[in-house]
């Protein structure tokens, strides 16, 4: 007989997690259309998890130079990275670094930014990320007028300059494990919502509580957590 759906995800709530390279209980972390990287989990998103606003949108920015000197177009172009860092705030916008975990841009870190060419002779460029707090009326329009008037103020550096991406906005959560909780419990009531439905006759059986929270974009400024479980419905007796 199939094991009660409450005293299968009592049991499975206690199991320990597995050991994960970073922790995201309070890393803010980049929402693409990937997954999170974990070994020997199968691919798949269910129907049921969170679907909330995300904490940011991001715009890759980028600076770059062509004064024919080396050091001195470095030099310009991390001048003009750090007007950058000095302004944000007067907008309300936030700078950083990163890819998949997102780490703040400071005065202390700029310095560390890695340059490339910028596809011509005697150019570099680096980039940046700039954030926008979702909420309190920002949607993905305003977030994008904040920025647009941001880089259009920020004082260019000799012959320096910045331009931001034509790409649409990424988007981060901060500490997406933290909901791991409310996942579980969105999961418990859909599992008890379908037992009842089918009823009496049948059990329900859920697999993978165990796993990491994931996340994928869900819309403009939305995503969505998820825990990537297998539900499993046969008749009671089975």
């Amino acid at each position: 007989m199939s094991m009660p759906m409450r005293v299968l995800l009592a049991i499975m709530s206690l199991l320990p997690m597995p050991a994960l390279a970073q922790d995201f209980s309070e890393a803010e972390v980049v929402v693409t259309g990937s997954r999170r990287q974990t070994e020997g989990f199968e691919e798949g998103r269910p129907v049921v998890g969170l679907r909330r606003a995300a904490d940011f949108a991001i715009l890759n920015v980028t600076v770059a130079g062509d004064t024919r000197d080396r050091d001195t177009r470095r030099s310009e172009i991390l001048a003009m990275v750090k007007s950058a860092i000095d302004l944000a705030g007067k907008f309300g916008l936030e700078l950083a670094t990163g890819n998949g975990v997102v780490e703040p841009l400071t005065p202390a870190n700029y310095r560390n930014l890695s340059f490339t060419g910028d596809n011509r002779p005697d150019t570099d460029r680096t980039s940046f990320l700039v954030k926008v707090r979702i909420g309190n009326g920002v949607d993905g329009a305003a977030a994008r007028d904040r920025i647009n008037r941001f880089i259009k103020a920020v004082p260019a550096a000799g012959r320096a300059e910045i331009r931001g991406s034509s790409d649409d906005f990424t988007l981060s959560i901060v500490g997406p494990d933290k909901f791991r909780g409310e996942i579980l419990d969105i999961i418990a009531a859909d599992a008890k919502a379908i037992s009842a439905r089918l009823g009496t006759d049948y059990g329900v059986e859920i697999k993978g509580l165990d796993r990491p929270v994931e996340w994928s974009r869900a819309g403009l400024t939305e995503v969505f957590l998820y825990v990537p479980y297998n539900m499993v419905v046969r008749p009671k007796g089975n």
